[in-house]
């Protein structure tokens, strides 16, 4: 009977796992104070910064910005990967854009990797951030991190449970190792973090990105017609300038 040890190891790690998904997704889903996200999408209108946000994240709104001040001729985007500054007066139309200049330096050149880690942590998008947190459209930071942490959790419970039914079987000696009933014994914590999973990918899956569900839903208003909301929505591979895009897609730049 040496392997219940086993079998109990991956039934605890099995109950333990799911407990920490159900507890983070109960904690995600929690509505914030004042208004219902109902009442917020009915008279919510993103802009182009909240809309790449919530599609993308801090970087998906230095993208934007970047992409607006090239078309704008305040920035050359090379498809090297360098920045350059073209303005002879540079100054950005709003916080975002003078937190890209902020990240360029004062030499008025620096590259686009460099660029958009400066940009993106930036004061101005953590403030952009924080407002949508704040108004139920986007995911914090905390919960996010919470759920893609119990889900790995789950994971390793279901492969830990593979491993250990695995060696039970074929490594202990004969007499010790369980039969065809003992093996049963480890299906069912499989059984509970597969299901824990399927049942996380229709439920969970939406406190995994960076919008809400009432963020998602006000997502999908926004129109693509114009080039910058497009690459709000789908990031710089929706932009039809082959150049622009080789800049900013660094697996682009070798084919040039």
């Amino acid at each position: 009977m040496l392997w219940v040890p086993f079998l109990l190891v991956t039934w605890a790690a099995a109950a333990v796992s799911c407990a920490r998904l159900c507890l983070a997704a109960v904690e995600a889903a929690q509505p914030p104070a004042g208004r219902s996200a109902a009442e917020r999408e009915r008279d919510r209108e993103l802009s182009l910064y909240e809309a790449a946000f919530l599609a993308g994240g801090p970087q998906r709104v230095t993208d934007l910005a970047l992409v607006s001040m090239h078309r704008r001729r305040r920035l050359w985007l090379a498809h090297t990967g360098w920045a350059t500054v073209v303005d002879d007066d540079p100054e950005g139309a709003d916080d975002v854009e003078r937190s890209v200049i902020g990240a360029i330096g004062p030499d008025g050149q620096s590259r686009i990797a460099a660029v958009r880690a400066g940009a993106s942590a930036a004061d101005a998008v953590r403030a952009l951030a924080d407002r949508l947190v704040a108004s139920g459209l986007a995911v914090p930071e905390c919960s996010r991190s919470a759920i893609t942490a119990a889900l790995r959790g789950v994971r390793r419970a279901a492969v830990l449970t593979v491993v250990l039914a695995a060696a039970t079987a074929l490594l202990l000696p004969a007499g010790h190792a369980p039969d065809a009933r003992g093996l049963t014994w480890f299906a069912l914590p499989l059984v509970l973090t597969l299901g824990c999973l399927v049942i996380a990918r229709v439920e969970v899956h939406p406190y995994t990105r960076w919008a809400s569900p009432a963020g998602q839903s006000l997502l999908t208003k926004v129109s693509r017609r114009d080039p910058l909301a497009a690459v709000a929505i789908g990031g710089v591979r929706a932009l039809d300038d082959p150049a622009l895009r080789a800049a900013l897609l660094p697996g682009q730049r070798g084919g040039r």
